[in-house]
């Protein structure tokens, strides 16, 4: 395995990202990339100035794993956006080699902060289905993982809950705010 910068000129690998991106996102978030299509214009936008796109490749060159950086801020923060693995080669520490990648490359670029959304819009945390408001921090605060989100995944990787967007993604699916200093 091998990670690599993701480049307007390596299609194949283009292609194998919107596909590796559609697939992985159909059944827990069909709205983000409803087709082949949209996903494939996730990617081309991954590659525009001011971003990072890097792939881990497996030792036929197949793409794996895809995360990607947007810059914010003035190059003061970082998005993290998006963070895809195979499903044959997830539970194998590549998430976390992806991320820990794109850290030190947005880390030399001048970043302080890195930064995601992870949104629950399948009853997969203790923040989804109910109703957040007034009380928004005490429910972040007693946050429950009942369907394995990828939040606890983060806060193993250093990332620490730090806002919720109640409704999001419609009622009672919120988009949960995560982010990690890395200077």
């Amino acid at each position: 395995m091998q990670i690599i910068t993701l480049t307007p000129d390596n299609e194949q690998a283009i292609q194998q990202c919107a596909q590796l991106l559609y697939e992985s996102f159909k059944h827990s978030a069909p709205e983000a990339w409803p087709t082949l299509e949209a996903a494939l214009e996730e990617v081309r936008e991954s590659l525009e100035e001011d971003r990072v796109s890097r792939i881990a490749i497996d030792h036929n060159s197949n793409v794996i794993g895809w995360v990607g950086g947007i810059n914010q801020y003035n190059g003061h923060a970082w998005e993290l956006h998006p963070l895809v693995v195979s499903e044959t080669s997830r539970g194998q520490g590549l998430a976390r080699l992806l991320v820990q990648d794109l850290e030190a490359i947005v880390k030399a670029r001048g970043a302080v902060t890195l930064y995601l959304g992870t949104d629950d819009e399948d009853n997969r945390t203790s923040l989804s289905n109910v109703d957040l408001y007034p009380n928004v921090w005490e429910h972040v605060a007693n946050i429950e993982n009942h369907k394995n989100h990828p939040y606890a995944f983060y806060q193993k990787m250093g990332f620490v809950i730090v806002g919720v967007i109640p409704d999001a993604n419609g009622p009672g699916k919120p988009d949960i705010f995560m982010a990690k200093r890395i200077a």
